[in-house]
């Protein structure tokens, strides 16, 4: 089997894997949360519209101030809601698996042993000498 094809087998074990599943379940939750998306939306034009104030020459400080009190209350109701809170936890989850993964290729692309590298727990020590792969 060419590394390609591997490529592509790992792939699926990572879509059939627990946190793959996790994250595509919250995911599909949030796209059909229509509060959720509501106020995805509404943050969305309030940024817009908060540019745009924002490169005018004359700034309205107090619109401007305004635009970013309301923008700050849409972000804290849509990192609040429940599938949202839930698609960050799994995302976090995968994201941390796919570093592991991420770090035994590079630990291998350096030389290691496949089969007995071992990934450094505790994160980035700050020293590339000791590092296993940037996340």
């Amino acid at each position: 089997m060419d590394l390609i094809q591997m490529a592509r087998e790992m792939g699926k074990a990572i879509q059939a894997s627990a946190e793959y599943r996790r994250v595509d379940a919250a995911r599909r939750a949030n796209d059909g949360d229509t509060s959720l998306q509501d106020g995805i939306g509404r943050f969305n034009l309030l940024r817009m519209e908060m540019s745009q104030e924002m490169q005018k020459e004359n700034k309205d400080e107090k619109k401007l101030q305004s635009l970013n009190e309301e923008l700050q209350q849409v972000y804290t109701e849509v990192m609040g809601n429940a599938n949202m809170m839930e698609y960050n936890i799994a995302k976090q989850d995968l994201d941390e698996l796919m570093q592991k993964v991420n770090a035994i290729f590079a630990m291998c692309l350096n030389g290691e042993d496949p089969d007995t590298c071992e990934i450094p727990e505790g994160g980035c020590s700050g020293s590339c000498a000791t590092c296993g792969g940037c996340h």
